[in-house]
This record gives C-alpha cells, sequence and structure tokens, in this order.
C-alpha cells in the first residue's frame, strides 16, 4: 500500500516537489526585489543633495519610485557618486578612548608632568 506522503503527484507533467520549489524560488527572488526596491529608495533619500549626477535628487527618488529596480539600477550608475580610488570603507575616528593617539599622548604628558611635580616637590 503506498502512502499519501510518499507518492509523487504529477499534474500536467510536473511534479508537487518541483512546484513547491519554484513557488519557494518565486516567493525569495519576490523579497529580494522587495529589499533591493527599499534599499534604492533610502539610498537615494540618504545622499546629499550635492553628491547626485546628472538630475536633481527629487527626479532620482521620482525615478526609482516609479521604475522600482530599473530605476535603482540606474541610479547606481549614474547617479550616485561613488568614493574615489574605489574604497567602500568609512573613515572612521578611534572607537575607543584608548585608541585615541591624542588621548594617549595627553595620558602620557599628564603622567610626565605628575612625575617632574613630584621630583621638583611641588604638591600635586
Amino acid at each position: 500500500m503506498n502512502s499519501p506522503i510518499n507518492r509523487t503527484h504529477r499534474t500536467a507533467g510536473v511534479s508537487i516537489r518541483s512546484y513547491h520549489w519554484c513557488t519557494m524560488l518565486r516567493v525569495v527572488l519576490g523579497l529580494l526585489a522587495v529589499a533591493l526596491y527599499i534599499y534604492f529608495i533610502i539610498d537615494v533619500a540618504r545622499t546629499p543633495k550635492a553628491q547626485a549626477r546628472t538630475l536633481p535628487k527629487w527626479l532620482w527618488l521620482l525615478l526609482v519610485i516609479v521604475l522600482p529596480l530599473i530605476g535603482g539600477a540606474i541610479w547606481l550608475l549614474l547617479g550616485k557618486t561613488w568614493p574615489e580610488g574605489g574604497a567602500f570603507r568609512r573613515k572612521r575616528g578611534p572607537v575607543a578612548p584608548d585608541d585615541d593617539p591624542r588621548f594617549l599622548r595627553k595620558l602620557d604628558d599628564d603622567v610626565w608632568s605628575k612625575k617632574m611635580r613630584r621630583r621638583r616637590g611641588e604638591a600635586n
């Protein structure tokens, strides 16, 4: 006796397993498209007006909204200003005080000053 779970049903030459796989692929691609659409809108909105090339920023935003994926691709190719040298890293300052060279220099200077005052017999 065949159990209904183990049977592969065929409908018009397509098995149920392949149908579910195709459905899952469509859902994943749809979610990816929505994520890209949201990214493009946020990227255009956060870009300063002076850094938008070829068109005004409001027109880029309208283009990305009206033509979701195509407008976003055009924005990346023609509208977005990319960093020189291809560097995508964000230049950051020191994260913690012990990583800041000025802070460390000040600590060294404070220790040195305190040591000199002690040698001269001055009060702290």
